[in-house]
């Protein structure tokens, strides 16, 4: 690592979105594709166009319960003056009707349908009150799906309401990408699995960023704790990022004698980020090594996930083909001021509250980038940009619900 970086701190820290510009720029799309059942596509992003080879439906069918019968036959009917058809089993002659249900092939020789509240039956005669029209009632052919009708596109992420629809066109398979593998390596001397001793702390940060990536449509991988030893860091580093195709690291990204992880991940390749412009979490860094992308996560729980959902979320998606979505929010009146710094985007947790019959926002607290439950029971987090300093008390702001699943 610089020592004048060492020596000096953060004084100059890149812009978030310029951080992700470089970043965007050293990632590199995985093209391995693998062909799964539509069972298992959800969540999935496709790899190749789909398109229906069949009609969705193929055949004409009543679209309410009633009777299949020839429209002409209905012509002039009315509750004054009721046309009365027979009832048959079969496909209907002129005069005649066929009982159908929803959904139910619609009779040769029938062209309409008449709704069964429009009817009256005697024995086996039906009088109908209801003048129809040619195709009134009834579903045509190719209504839900016509053949070679286009679908989706490469790079669509297939939702439940998309599978659906796949077999219903009686597609069992399709061409996905591959999900990128991400490995979770958690370092620092002070972290244990359970029990903590004085100075000791229970590692939690990997369980939460590998289940974060996961949800973004990776499969990550947890390593055991790494301690702040310069080789063994170097080794466990340089495994990772032979077997992942992105590595996300936590703790050990800041300029402290024992924060070496930067300095680990220049040796074996380039750190072109160090240092971000964003509260909490600031000593975060981004890296490449060979091909494979490196986000050096800070050590504090709240910062850590703050810059897991900014850098590592995109770094999975953009490998992994998929698409990115904005998180969704929700409206709030701000309960009291949030002060932020200029030049720095911050993210301030906040919990939803009532005041007079109205959504309001509660800030959780203003610090505390190591304190988790001040994430874990907020309701989301307010970003406040670059270019404003803090937001007042009143103010509408929207919320981010940063833990959806997209």
């Amino acid at each position: 690592m610089d020592e004048d970086r060492k020596e000096s701190g953060f004084k100059d820290r890149t812009r978030v979105d310029d951080a992700r510009e470089l970043l965007a720029e050293r990632v590199t799309q995985l093209d391995r594709t693998e062909t799964v059942t539509v069972a298992e596509a959800d969540g999935r992003v496709l790899a190749e166009p789909v398109e229906s080879d069949r009609n969705v439906p193929d055949y004409p069918k009543a679209a309410m319960d009633g009777f299949a019968v020839r429209a002409s036959d209905t012509f002039g009917a009315s509750d004054r003056s009721p046309e009365i058809l027979r009832v048959v089993d079969e496909d209907p002659m002129p005069g005649e009707a066929v009982r159908v249900h929803t959904g139910s092939a619609l009779p040769g020789g029938a062209d309409a349908v008449v709704m069964i509240e429009h009817t009256d039956t005697f024995g086996d005669e039906v009088e109908v009150f209801d003048a129809l029209a040619e195709g009134e009632n009834v579903a045509p052919v190719g209504e839900d799906v016509r053949e070679g009708q286009h679908l989706y596109d490469p790079g669509h992420r297939l939702r439940p309401s998309d599978l659906g629809l796949l077999r219903s066109v009686g597609i069992e398979s399709v061409s996905v990408f591959e999900p990128p593998s991400v490995g979770v390596i958690p370092t620092g001397e002070e972290l244990v699995d359970s029990d903590p001793g004085p100075g000791e702390v229970i590692e939690t940060n990997s369980l939460t960023v590998s289940r974060l990536a996961d949800r973004w449509g990776a499969e990550a991988t947890r390593y055991d704790v790494v301690t702040d030893d310069y080789e063994q860091l170097k080794t466990a580093i340089a495994d990772a990022c032979k077997e992942h195709d992105v590595v996300a690291t936590t703790g050990g990204s800041s300029v402290g004698e024992r924060d070496l992880v930067p300095e680990v991940v220049d040796e074996l390749g380039e750190v072109f980020v160090h240092g971000v412009a964003l509260k909490p979490g600031h000593p975060v860094a981004l890296g490449l090594v060979e091909d494979t992308p490196v986000v050096m996560l800070p050590g504090y729980p709240v910062a850590c996930i703050v810059n897991a959902v900014q850098f590592l979320r995109y770094a999975v998606k953009w490998t992994g083909s998929l698409p990115i979505e904005e998180p969704p929010t929700n409206p709030a009146m701000l309960d009291r001021k949030i002060p932020s710094e200029p030049g720095v985007r911050t993210y301030a947790r906040v919990r939803f509250d009532s005041k007079d019959g109205q959504r309001v926002a509660v800030p959780v607290r203003a610090g505390g980038s190591g304190v988790l439950s001040s994430v874990a029971l907020s309701d989301g987090w307010v970003e406040i940009r670059e270019g404003i300093e803090g937001l007042p008390e009143g103010d509408l702001i929207a919320v981010q619900n940063w833990e959806w699943s997209a």
